[in-house]
């Protein structure tokens, strides 16, 4: 029953978080926010102690039950070794624990003592990198994402050819080419080392793991061995997928343990159990037979039947998504429309002097401490404004940019999910009143000045109403209106960048400020 409650835990916490980064329609965050919320690197940048303390308090109880349930990128590699086991049964995982092979707890150690520094120098690119929760957020953004919205886009297809109007489309586009590298290439490497090992990751690269491991070494609660009961078959540490049993000495590297219970699942003697860690010591310390009898008495006892049943799973897992791939890229079609009349050209990007973060992020430094370059914020964004940075110091991080859209003063997506504080839960009368940046007129690009159309789009699509169209006079005696910024009342939403007709620079433009303010 332990091991079924743990996998149902998993399977409720996986699909959560999963969800959460594949939603379109931002309902799921009010119910499921919470899942992000409570992963440990996201609670300790958003100083939520009590979350730290309770994730830290239940792994001093039970072990590293944190990393096994809900940790995401934990129970995908679980998923990933499962797969394997299903496939090939005899040899779920190549490294399994052996003495002769000393563990590499000084990589692990090394990890983390690269991990803590680089963070608190502010070096949050290089330390998010193998940040658990951050790798399964770019992961679950830059690659599950958007083949879910082209399932979706599929079943749109399907349902206008019958006059339904239960699913509808979205745009499939790709953020930033180095985000999605790095994503595929953690991909690759953790489904090889899951594929082959188990928790291999989480054993020596995660940070996260090596901080609890250090945790769960004294957690009263664990997997114990009764040597008594064991007569040395080595399945336990056959299955384990942490590779922590030395089945010869009936020992268990309990900061390396996950609490997974497949072990005990695994021992067909009920030698293994769940239980208060003193009984194992007590265990220890009984007398146990000389090495000759303890052989003879192994030798004497009745072996147990594996009862293997043929494997018939495999052949009910089903590759029916190429098919909603296939129609998805056919059905998939260009919407960069003004109206459904003119296409839409996008304008180049223009060079900011300083970086705009949304409202809510108080300022620019505090977001880029706070931030982990999860992306979830990314995803959620319904204007398509977050994309992730490519500059080195801000890597990963979210950034906004208006060649797709502008920040409406009615949107708090991204403030409402943010789980790591970089970006704090703010009102949409709030949001109307911050200013992430002010808008710049470059006239060199405008079309009104140049005389080449009476346009204004910027001044009549400003929600803030901070852009007039005045006056100029040329040197031929007739005047134009040209646009002037009221930078009181501008909050760098973006309309007017957006929506500007000149290309291939528009002739507006927004710089973001070091500090937002409240007007």
């Amino acid at each position: 029953m332990l091991r079924k409650t743990r996998i149902a835990l998993a399977t409720v916490f996986f699909t959560g978080i999963t969800l959460l980064f594949l939603d379109l329609t931002g309902v799921l965050h009010a119910y499921l926010g919470w899942m992000a919320k409570i992963q440990l690197l996201p609670a300790i940048m958003a100083t939520n102690f009590g979350i730290v303390a309770l994730l830290a308090v239940i792994t001093l109880l039970f072990g590293r039950v944190y990393c096994s349930v809900i940790c995401p990128l934990g129970v995908m590699q679980d998923i990933i070794s499962w797969t394997r086991g299903k496939l090939n049964k005899k040899h779920r995982f190549r490294f399994s624990y052996s003495p002769d092979t000393p563990a590499k707890h000084w990589l692990r150690y090394l990890m983390l003592g690269l991990f803590v520094p680089a963070l608190a120098l502010g070096a949050n690119a290089v330390a998010l990198l193998i940040a658990p929760y951050s790798t399964f957020g770019r992961i679950a953004t830059n690659l599950f994402a958007p083949i879910y919205r082209l399932g979706n886009n599929a079943l749109a297809w399907i349902a206008e050819r019958f006059d339904s109007y239960a699913f509808y489309s979205t745009e499939v586009w790709i953020g930033s080419l180095p985000t999605l590298l790095t994503a595929l290439a953690a991909f690759i490497i953790i489904f090889i080392l899951a594929w082959r090992g188990g928790r291999t990751w989480c054993n020596t690269i995660c940070p996260v793991g090596t901080l609890l491991g250090a945790i769960s070494r004294f957690s009263i609660f664990a997997p114990v061995i009764d040597t008594e009961k064991c007569r040395n078959c080595g399945l336990c540490g056959k299955q384990c997928k942490a590779s922590c049993i030395n089945t010869k000495e009936h020992k268990i590297d309990y900061s390396k343990c996950v609490a997974c219970m497949d072990c005990i699942d695994a021992c067909k003697d009920g030698a293994v159990k769940y239980a208060l860690r003193r009984r194992s010591f007590a265990a220890l310390r009984m007398t146990v037979l000389p090495q000759d009898d303890r052989t003879d008495a192994i030798q004497n006892k009745v072996e147990h039947p594996q009862n293997e049943k043929p494997d018939n799973g495999r052949r009910a897992f089903i590759a029916s998504g190429a098919l909603l791939v296939g129609t998805a890229a056919t059905a998939q079609v260009q919407s960069n429309v003004d109206g459904g009349l003119a296409e839409v050209s996008h304008a180049n990007k223009p060079e900011r002097k300083t970086p705009l973060v949304p409202a809510g992020s108080v300022s620019l430094r505090n977001f880029e401490d706070h931030c982990v370059a999860c992306q979830l914020c990314v995803n959620a964004c319904p204007n398509n404004v977050l994309r992730p940075s490519t500059e080195l110091h801000n890597l990963m991080q979210p950034v906004m940019n208006y060649d797709k859209g502008y920040c409406r003063p009615e949107c708090t997506s991204c403030s409402e999910i943010c789980p790591a504080g970089a970006i704090r839960p703010i009102s949409i009368e709030e949001k109307s009143s911050v200013q992430i940046g002010i808008a710049v007129v470059n006239l060199e690009n405008c079309l009104a000045d140049k005389g080449e159309a009476n346009c204004g789009l910027c001044s009549r699509r400003c929600p803030a109403g901070a852009i007039t169209m005045v006056n100029k006079t040329l040197e031929d005696g007739k005047t134009v209106k040209i646009p002037a910024v009221n930078e009181q009342k501008c909050i760098g939403c973006g309309a007017c960048e957006h929506l500007c007709p000149a290309r291939p620079f528009t002739a507006i433009h927004v710089e973001g400020i070091e500090v937002h303010k409240t007007k």
